[in-house]
């Protein structure tokens, strides 16, 4: 009998990578001429960023930072989910990120969906919040792969478990 060769369609990002990512960040804020005295902070909550500074300016900067320590880490910015910035006490600004990890239910049927229509010889199976795919032929597998590596969704995907 054949063997059933299979992989999983995830969405996780590595939590000690993204605390380095903030405290470096942080750590630059600190130091650089044009923040040093905004009295900025970033805290991290669960499933979320709190960034808080004194002005508008400071939070795009401070975003950006973030953002290319992120990069560095080998994390993808579609973690980072930007909420509207609000006014905070002591007329501060205040703006929370929140942090995106697994696969909704809806992008988790819409990917199987999409894996059945176009891989006739493949089947998704969703498990939770990832999808595990299976078939009898490695190829076909690595096609599914490559075509889901293509497109682009709201989180970043990763494939594990290749058997």
């Amino acid at each position: 009998m054949a063997t059933q060769n299979s992989f999983d369609v995830v969405s996780k990002f590595d939590h000690q990578e993204l605390r380095n990512a903030v405290d470096q960040t942080m750590r630059e804020v600190r130091t650089r001429y044009d923040l040093k005295d905004t009295k900025s902070e970033i805290s991290q909550e669960d499933g979320k960023l709190v960034i808080t500074t004194n002005s508008d300016m400071s939070l795009r900067a401070i975003r950006e930072i973030l953002e290319s320590k992120v990069v560095r880490r080998n994390l993808s910015l579609k973690i980072l989910d930007y909420q509207e910035p609000t006014d905070a006490a002591g007329g501060r600004v205040r703006q929370e990120v929140k942090l995106r990890e697994g696969l909704s239910d809806d992008l988790a049927r819409e990917i199987s969906k999409r894996i059945r229509t176009e891989f006739k010889k493949v089947t998704p199976q969703i498990q939770g919040d990832l999808i595990r795919v299976s078939g009898k032929n490695r190829d076909d597998l690595q096609q599914v792969i490559q075509a889901l590596r293509e497109s682009d969704y709201a989180v970043p995907l990763q494939f594990i478990n290749y058997r």
